[in-house]
């Protein structure tokens, strides 16, 4: 393991899926959110100091890179989960920042680089469709769109579906999680994975509870294979 040097950002502007009763709030932030990013400079994603790098050098120091060519437990990883790269994830997903899946996006970049990953598809881990709404957009699926930019294959965003809205994996014990999410994927567009290589994508890999359901289901809908890249691994 090695702690971060500085990495400029790279990667596209960010995707937004939201369900009609939440519309109108959630493209209102993401309209703030992207002027803020044009108008302003580059800020640290994990404490907003100027940068012209993914993290500040004062985050940068917190970070720990894991060796993306080797899975821990379920999935290949950019970082362990905790200083800036922790901080900066609680903001993506709870602080209404989708802007920062173009920086945090940059990081699956390197590490889906690095993996030496060969996939034919890019599926994200889904939201429920209530969560979905609540946020306004999809954090795994907007790193599995630079994931997929990376490699070059396609996203398929829909191909999973969460089928029940379970309490939040942080929330819960390493057996609880597991219980929580046993069965509640299914795979809803079949032809999108259907004897291909599959890389699914998330932020966080702690227990592997949720990685494992999505495997489950994904080998039933005659995936060929499965492979699995987050941002940071728990350690």
């Amino acid at each position: 393991m090695a702690r971060l040097s500085n990495q400029s950002v790279r990667g596209g502007p960010p995707g937004v899926s939201a369900r009609p009763a939440q519309l109108l709030s959630s493209v209102a932030r993401l309209v703030v959110h992207a002027l803020a990013g044009l108008l302003a400079p580059n800020v640290c994603a994990g404490c907003e100091a100027l940068t012209v790098h993914v993290f500040c050098a004062r985050c940068a120091a917190t970070v720990i890179r894991v060796d993306a060519s080797e899975a821990r437990g379920v999935a290949h990883g950019f970082a362990e989960y905790g200083g800036a790269v922790a901080e900066a994830i609680r903001r993506f997903k709870y602080a209404g920042r989708p802007d920062l899946a173009r920086p945090l996006g940059s990081l699956v970049r390197r590490a889906a680089r690095e993996a030496g990953l060969t996939v034919d598809v890019v599926v994200p881990v889904p939201l429920h469709p209530k969560r979905l709404a609540e946020r306004g957009y999809n954090q795994a699926a907007l790193l599995g769109r630079s994931a997929a930019r990376e490699l070059g294959v396609p996203l398929a965003a829909r191909a999973l579906a969460r089928s029940r809205d379970t309490p939040r994996q942080a929330t819960l014990a390493a057996k609880a999680r597991r219980e929580n999410v046993d069965g509640a994927f299914r795979v809803r567009d079949v032809a999108a994975i259907r004897d291909h290589r599959v890389l699914l994508v998330d932020d966080v890999a702690t227990t592997g509870a949720t990685l494992r359901a999505c495997r489950a289901a994904l080998a039933a809908g005659a995936a060929r294979s499965v492979d699995a890249l987050v941002l940071a691994v728990s350690r």
